[in-house]
């Protein structure tokens, strides 16, 4: 599905609509996903309805049904440019001094 071309309010109403019909494949009421994900019906029901709600209901409804790891793919974790890692590489540790090490050794 191309996100690109929808506005707020189709983006939210498809998101709502993935987690009703997820919900409904698992045969789960609205009561007892609410329950499970610790938040109100009606919290729940904003929220497959395209309604706004926060970032914070839909984290808890995708862990009750067990969908969490699906976050990954919804923002994966940006990986360094070769530019920024560059950057990192005069930052990165080179040797170890050990003196802490040797300081628990002589029983401080």
């Amino acid at each position: 599905m191309d996100f690109q071309g929808l506005s707020d309010r189709a983006l939210l109403a498809e998101l709502g609509g993935r987690m009703k019909r997820t919900r409904l494949n698992r045969n789960i009421t609205q009561p007892d996903l609410a329950r499970r994900a610790g938040i109100s019906r009606r919290a729940l029901q904003k929220l497959e309805a395209g309604e706004s709600t926060t970032v914070s209901t839909f984290i808890r409804a995708l862990r009750a049904l067990g969908e969490i790891g699906q976050l990954d793919a919804l923002l994966p974790a940006p990986g360094y440019s070769p530019v920024q890692l560059a950057k990192l590489k005069g930052k990165e540790r080179q040797r170890a001094t050990g003196r802490r090490l040797r300081h628990k050794q002589e029983g401080g």
